[in-house]
C-alpha cells in the first residue's frame, strides 16, 4: 500500500472542517428509502472509516435518524448550514460513515446498495457492484479492510 495522505473535507459554509488521517475502509451509495429520505435524494454515499482517524474541526449538531433495520443512525451536522458530515450507525461499532460528498476529493463507491429502492432514472454503469438489498462484507470489502477490521476487534 502507497503513503497515506490525508484527506480533507468541509461543510457548505466552511465552519466544520475535518480530516482523514487514514485509508477509508469502504465507499458505498445506498439508495435505500430511509437514506433517500434523509437526504432529499435519489441516493447518498457514505465512506467507512474508523472513528479514531476522524478529527472535526467546528460546531457542529447531531439528530437520531431512523434505518431499514430499525437499530437507526446519529448524523452530525453543520449547526450554520445544515450540511450532514458523517453517521455513527448504531451498529456500526468503533466505524464513522462520511458523507462522500464532503470530501474535497470525493471517492467513487465500492457498491450501490439496496437497488431495490433505486430511482428508475438512475442508470449504473457498473453492475458487478449493485446488490438489491446489503452485500456480503467478507465477500465484498477489500481484504485489507477487513483485516484492519479485525485487528481492531470490532
Amino acid at each position: 500500500m502507497s503513503e497515506f495522505k490525508k484527506l480533507y473535507g468541509s461543510c457548505d459554509c466552511g465552519d466544520v472542517q475535518y480530516f482523514i488521517n487514514d485509508y477509508p475502509l469502504f465507499t458505498q451509495a445506498c439508495h435505500c428509502k430511509n437514506c433517500k429520505k434523509s437526504t432529499g435524494s435519489s441516493f447518498v454515499i457514505h465512506t467507512m472509516i474508523f472513528e479514531d482517524n476522524l478529527k472535526v474541526m467546528g460546531n457542529i449538531s447531531s439528530a437520531e435518524l431512523s434505518t431499514g433495520s430499525g437499530k437507526g443512525y446519529r448524523a452530525y451536522f453543520c449547526v450554520n448550514c445544515g450540511v450532514y458530515i458523517y453517521c455513527k450507525y448504531n451498529i456500526a461499532k468503533g466505524r464513522v460513515a462520511i458523507r462522500t460528498k464532503t470530501l474535497h476529493e470525493p471517492i467513487n463507491p465500492q457498491a450501490h446498495i439496496f437497488i431495490k429502492d433505486k430511482d428508475p432514472w438512475i442508470e449504473i454503469s457498473n453492475k458487478d457492484i449493485c446488490y438489491d438489498s446489503m452485500y456480503d462484507r467478507e465477500e465484498t470489502w477489500p481484504k485489507d479492510s477487513l483485516i484492519r477490521l479485525k485487528n481492531k476487534n470490532l
